[in-house]
């Protein structure tokens, strides 16, 4: 699998159809505002190919006191075959001296149209290493849990600020 790191310039339409169809519209910044973010702000915007097709593409934040695993999409046709573990173990070996987090749609939350999904997702993470941290936050409707890897603890603060963080560069009000 060959990495390569995406940015406003190289970012193509097959990633742009992969994000758009991977996250539900709510769970979106908008493209064009993800790529203005892609250059304003230190983001990991990875993409995974094999072959020449799309594998996948990862978007992490490194920060000082963690990292946050953003965004992670396999295109829908090549989830369960092993390409989601591939690139989440690679993603996992070049943070592996960080604190990790990441916040995916709860599998708790039972008026949701994909529970199942969200058990089999929260399940991949636990498998992987990551833990609950039992902080949570609800955006739209929408029930977030966040896991994470590494030592330390996260906590609804830490959340917070990576949030006021994001917001500093983008206010999805304007």
């Amino acid at each position: 699998m060959i990495e390569f790191s995406i940015t406003k310039a190289n970012a193509d339409d097959k990633l742009r159809e992969l994000y758009e169809a991977a996250f539900p519209v709510e769970e979106q910044i908008p493209w064009g505002d993800l790529m203005v973010l892609v250059e304003k702000m230190p983001l990991d915007f990875t993409a995974y190919y094999e072959n020449a097709v799309l594998m996948g593409f990862t978007i992490v934040y490194p920060r000082p006191a963690f990292n946050w695993f953003w965004y992670f999409a396999v295109p829908l046709q090549l989830r369960g075959n092993g390409v989601g573990q591939k690139i989440l173990s690679r993603l996992i070996e070049r943070y592996k001296d960080y604190m990790n987090i990441l916040d995916m749609e709860s599998p708790l939350q039972q008026d949701c149209d994909n529970l199942e999904q969200r058990r089999r997702r929260h399940a991949f993470y636990l498998r992987n290493g990551f833990r609950d941290t039992g902080v949570g936050r609800s955006f739209g409707g929408i029930d977030y849990t966040i896991m994470m890897m590494g030592d330390g603890t996260f906590t609804m603060h830490d959340y917070d600020a990576i949030i006021a963080e994001l917001h500093a560069h983008w206010n999805p009000t304007t």
